[in-house]
């Protein structure tokens, strides 16, 4: 019983993306029959391409979704998290995505657990699974276009030095580093590129790569374009000290590891213990959820665990 309930939750989920994404496809079909319907009634179409001057956000199968959640807080942080994390996706497949999670977790967690007050608690876990992903991929990319940045900034030093202009090394290293650091300084370079003030694109290169490093970037040439002063010198010095600050973050990284290890440790054996009892001794396990007593004692248990996590997390945590 429980596998075949098991392959029908999978088998609908597959179903249900592989349909979105079906959708999506026939929607900007019929799209782009409407815009070459329209450009027929004006005149000749001559060679025409999807290249355009307007930034355009991408929208979703279920623009709907997208415009509700725009009129609130959670549409534009959820976008913003999404175009930090380099994903390809949309605001309403994340919303598809997080309730069909929510769904198949509480109903995978039913099988084994049995009781109304913990489903709210798998619901919520299903429900945040997507995000956390998002946020997952956010902290890799960021990692990456940290260890990245200090051969940017050399790159740009050389390009400087051998007598070509900022907004030309930009699209220079663009160009040739790899994502995520050359993405970003494409985007930058082409916002310049097309009108927007420099200063703006880089803010906006701010507000896409939250990292210190890129606001001391920003900070130096604003003030090198505003007073003078040898740029490409500046960014050699930028890019050392870049590269003395991460080495003593992987020298904290590594005197921490015990600690961040011990917290995980700490925080996955319950969970580990009670698998394990469930299976060795199930009719005491099964007391836990269905006396009032013992639902408590499991709720004080978790809301313990998550505080000493989230305790041992706030003592190893070194500002660098």
């Amino acid at each position: 019983m429980v596998p075949a309930v098991v392959v029908f939750i999978v088998v609908s989920c597959a179903v249900m993306v592989s349909a979105l994404r079906a959708w999506n496809r026939v929607a900007a079909s019929i799209e782009r029959k409407r815009l070459d319907e329209r450009l027929r009634e004006v005149g000749p179409v001559i060679g025409v391409t999807d290249v355009t001057l307007i930034k355009q956000l991408q929208e979703g199968s279920l623009p709907g979704v997208e415009r509700l959640l725009g009129r609130t807080s959670l549409g534009p942080s959820l976008s913003r998290l999404i175009e930090q994390s380099g994903t390809k996706t949309t605001t309403s497949a994340i919303v598809v995505l997080s309730l069909a999670s929510a769904f198949a977790v509480t109903v995978i967690a039913g099988i084994f657990v049995h009781g109304s007050l913990v489903r709210p608690v798998f619901a919520a876990i299903g429900l945040s699974l997507p995000t956390l992903w998002l946020m997952r991929r956010r902290s890799v990319r960021l990692r990456r276009f940290e260890e990245q940045f200090p051969e940017a900034l050399d790159l740009l030093s050389r390009a400087m030095r051998a007598g070509h202009a900022f907004q030309t090394a930009l699209g220079t290293a663009a160009e040739e580093l790899a994502e995520p650091v050359g993405v970003e300084l494409k985007k930058v370079f082409e916002q310049q590129n097309f009108g927007l003030p420099l200063n703006d694109a880089l803010k906006e290169l701010a507000e896409r790569i939250p990292l210190v490093d890129v606001k001391f970037f920003i900070t130096a040439i604003a003030i090198q374009r505003e007073s003078g002063g040898n740029l490409a010198e500046i960014l050699d010095n930028l890019a050392h000290v870049v590269r003395e600050r991460f080495k003593v973050q992987r020298q904290v990284r590594t005197h921490t590891a015990h600690g961040r290890f011990t917290g995980f440790v700490l925080l996955a054996l319950p969970a580990g213990l009670a698998i394990a009892l469930s299976f060795i001794a199930p009719d005491q396990m099964h007391l836990l959820f269905t006396e009032p007593l013992g639902r408590m004692m499991i709720g004080a248990a978790i809301v313990m665990q998550t505080i000493g996590f989230f305790w041992i997390r706030q003592v190893i945590k070194i500002e660098v």
